[in-house]
């Protein structure tokens, strides 16, 4: 099949597939997924006012503390372009996603054949979490585009070392740091990856320091607008004052305490009781129903609340901002001390299931769907990804063992550094998403390799 058809279908396939969850989704659009309300509400103001803060007429300035500005940027485009509307940025959100498929293409086409390059592309047009997130006002597409481009320019700097492209890989490293505050360590990844690991492989020609350098370099200056606001705006040289590690580390210390659906009743029920003693009765009531010790769910829903009370009590804009800084120091420092009373086995099973959620538990429902969905169904999905997983390791050991060693570092990388920095924190699906690409392409080739077990799936080693 003539590569240009190829792609027309994956182009097509994508778009369907994004269609269909903007259907699906429409009626979660407003009364599900809260975090939607911080970037509406950066967006309409960025295009309105040019200001990046929730409060333009506030004075003193109120600076933005939890959001960083890449996506709530795009969003004030589309807004500015087409008014404050839900259907525009879903829109604009399904072409990110059809150049997120041929970025794939791109990726794979480097590193192996046409035909298997082709095939990740389409698995990434089928895999149904991505357009899940197309219809919602959410980082996640966003940012598995600019991942995807960081990859594209990684895989593209090391198979062609010029200055320029690493320059370019500097920047997009940036933009997606400032769309999603977890992968600002990413290009030090990248770069310990060609600095440490790829001069003991066959690379040729191989990337010098300089162009690792520059790389960082370009990193730096895209990064420093953004580091130069906050610290002008709340005197701290930080990437994202409120939406540190603090709460991350907190939710990650209870994580697998208890399924999933009764911390999140836990959660719900510290939400909307206020009185201590009725709260108590109701988390003492779904103790016993559930035939587990109380005492764990008093101590999480206390802790909710007590740390939630820091920036939920201020009425003062600026004040409330600041407050938030302050609760996710406490969330740090409460979630610490949680993590130092674990015992063993609850750390390795807080650990083992967080990281099998983490690659294997998105589970594409919509939000208002998902607690009346039978758990065969849940399971079902589960075990889908799970075998993409390990497919996608079997497509690295495939890699390696054809001698194309400098290609498994470079797409192990995104694998090795999600896991890692995600280990201490509360893990979703979601925060592998933007790795995903990556992995589906991996597994592209391990289902090349299986199904045409003696054909090369690399016209040359990488």
């Amino acid at each position: 099949m003539p590569v240009r058809r190829a792609l027309w279908i994956v182009c097509l396939v994508a778009t369907l597939h994004a269609l269909f969850f903007i259907w699906y989704q429409s009626s979660d659009w407003f009364v599900s997924w809260s975090d939607q309300d911080g970037y509406r509400r950066l967006g309409e103001v960025l295009a309105t006012t040019g200001k990046f803060t929730r409060f333009p007429d506030a004075t003193p300035f109120v600076p933005e503390v939890i959001r960083t500005p890449a996506y709530p940027a795009f969003v004030a485009i589309i807004y500015k372009v087409f008014g404050v509307r839900q259907l525009p940025v879903a829109i604009a959100q399904m072409a990110l996603f059809a150049v997120t498929c041929l970025l794939v293409f791109g990726i794979g086409r480097r590193l192996t054949l046409d035909r298997t390059a082709w095939l990740g592309a389409l698995l990434t047009a089928l895999f149904p979490a991505i357009p899940y997130f197309v219809p919602l006002v959410l980082t996640e597409v966003w940012t598995t585009l600019w991942f995807t481009i960081t990859m594209w320019l990684a895989v593209s700097a090391v198979d062609d070392p010029r200055m320029r492209t690493f320059i370019l890989l500097g920047v997009a490293g940036g933009v997606t740091a400032l769309s999603r505050p977890v992968f600002v360590l990413f290009p030090f990844a990248l770069a310990t990856a060609g600095l440490v690991v790829l001069p003991f492989v066959r690379v040729d020609p191989r990337p010098t320091p300089w162009n690792w350098s520059a790389m960082m370099a370009a990193f730096a200056i895209t990064m420093l607008p953004w580091f130069t606001y906050n610290y002008l705006t709340l005197g701290s040289f930080t990437l994202s004052p409120a939406g540190g590690i603090g709460r991350g580390i907190w939710e990650g210390s209870w994580q697998a305490m208890w399924s999933g659906r009764l911390q999140d009743e836990l959660t719900d029920v510290a939400d909307q009781v206020d009185d201590p003693a009725t709260l108590d009765r109701r988390v003492e009531a779904v103790a016993a129903r559930e035939g587990l010790p109380a005492a764990p769910m008093l101590e999480y829903v206390h802790q909710w609340k007590t740390i939630r009370r820091i920036w939920v009590e201020p009425t003062d804009a600026n004040e409330r901002a600041r407050a938030r800084v302050a609760a996710d120091r406490e969330y740090l420092r409460v979630g610490l001390d949680n993590i130092r009373r674990n015992s063993a086995g609850q750390l390795v099973k807080r650990l083992a299931r967080g990281v099998f959620i983490l690659w294997a538990g998105e589970i594409p429902i919509r939000y208002s769907d998902i607690n009346a969905t039978p758990p065969l169904v849940i399971r079902t999905g589960w075990a889908i990804q799970a075998a993409i997983m390990l497919a996608a390791l079997y497509g690295l050991l495939i890699f390696a063992r054809t001698g194309r060693v400098a290609a498994a570092v470079l797409l192990a990388t995104p694998i090795v550094y999600v896991t890692a920095v995600h280990f201490p924190l509360l893990k979703e699906a979601r925060q592998s998403l933007p790795a995903m690409p990556i992995v589906l392409l991996l597994a592209a080739v391990a289902i090349a390799d299986v199904t045409s077990p003696r054909r090369r799936t690399s016209r040359t080693p990488a």
